[in-house]
């Protein structure tokens, strides 16, 4: 921790990185086409069959058939971002593989053949695109893939032409979200091929200040320029985060302090808290440590915190707290199991407030 408080580590800003690609098979129809075919499910299972043959052998990866998996399963999955939306839509013919300690998830059948996903905590682009090549290699030589000299990799999307690459950093950015900086960022990020998006991707809100960089682009571009156009971007947007966090604090003073000890007396003592209210106070609570207003007497473990208040948020969405509990909550229910969990929790964090 600096003179003045604030973390100037990229952890306190950069929760998570995912390298994600988008792949198809040469000889079978599109997923939207293969959905119409008479004989789609046999297709479909055929698919499924050998990519889970060939990646046994990389890893210890759980095979959910959509058709076979609960609504709730399907929730749990996707607040833990293993899986999208339109995976679920496509039930019939889809499937996802993911690894054990969930850094990997290759989603089958969903927009295109194969969805490849590695998935690491902080700001890893590099370590996260080599595993994730590892992935795609053992897929190409188990089925050639739908590849044209012109537009390289074919998906179903044409944004997804070339490449097939997206890659994407998860960033926390209070300072610059709360001070509508952000607003004035985006146009320029997306001048540079680069979009800016809540947690769930396209489409979703921006809950609990977290936001997803990454790139628009991926046709006429290389891989390697690719990551460093995110990179780049995701080390400017992390600068001025940290430089607005001081002027937060500075500026701010007792009114910030004041929000920041509420929100850490509510989630700590609070009977019931909804999930909308939890991702607002959680917010505020991680601010507080990022600015050294949330510490612990042990030495250098902000960013472990920091770290454990991102899975706290992920464990408290509905479906997760279901599974915590044992089974399915009533609203009501789910609010009061919420407070108790998430105040015990935060508690046995040993946080001081300073």
């Amino acid at each position: 921790m600096t003179q003045d408080g604030v973390r100037k580590s990229f952890e306190s800003v950069a929760v998570s990185t995912r390298i994600r690609l988008a792949r198809n098979f040469a000889d079978y129809p599109f997923p939207g086409r293969l959905l119409r075919d008479p004989h789609a499910e046999e297709q479909a299972q055929e698919i499924v069959r050998l990519i889970a043959a060939e990646l046994s052998e990389l890893d210890d990866f759980s095979l959910y058939e959509m058709k076979n998996v609960s609504d709730e399963r399907a929730a749990f999955l996707t607040e833990r971002y293993l899986i999208s939306r339109d995976l679920i839509k496509n039930r019939r013919i889809s499937a996802a593989l993911i690894s054990r300690d969930e850094s990997i998830s290759v989603m089958l059948n969903e927009e295109d053949h194969v969805r490849e996903q590695y998935f690491t905590k902080g700001f890893e682009l590099r370590k996260a695109y080599e595993r994730i090549v590892g992935i795609d290699d053992a897929i190409s030589e188990c089925i050639p893939f739908a590849y044209d000299d012109t537009f390289g990799y074919l998906t179903a999307c044409p944004t997804n032409l070339g490449t097939g690459l997206r890659a994407s950093v998860m960033l926390f950015l209070p300072a610059l979200s709360r001070r509508g900086i952000l607003r004035d960022v985006v146009p320029e990020l997306t001048r540079l091929g680069l979009t800016v998006r809540g947690a769930f991707g396209e489409g979703s809100g921006s809950e609990g200040e977290l936001f997803q960089v990454s790139n628009e682009v991926t046709l006429g571009i290389s891989e390697e320029d690719i990551l460093t156009a995110v990179e780049q971007a995701v080390t400017g947007v992390v600068e001025m985060e940290l430089l607005e966090r001081l002027r937060m604090k500075a500026e701010e003073g007792a009114r910030l302090k004041d929000r920041v000890r509420r929100a850490y007396g509510v989630l700590t003592s609070c009977y019931m808290i909804d999930e909308h209210e939890f991702m607002r106070r959680i917010a505020d609570v991680k601010l507080g440590v990022a600015l050294g207003l949330i510490g612990s007497d042990e030495e250098g473990c902000e960013d472990e915190r920091m770290e454990e208040l991102h899975d706290l948020i992920i464990a408290m969405r509905p479906a997760n707290l279901n599974r915590l509990n044992g089974a399915p909550l009533g609203a009501e229910a789910c609010d009061i199991y919420r407070a108790e969990y998430a105040g015990k929790a935060i508690r046995g964090m040993d946080l001081k407030i300073f």
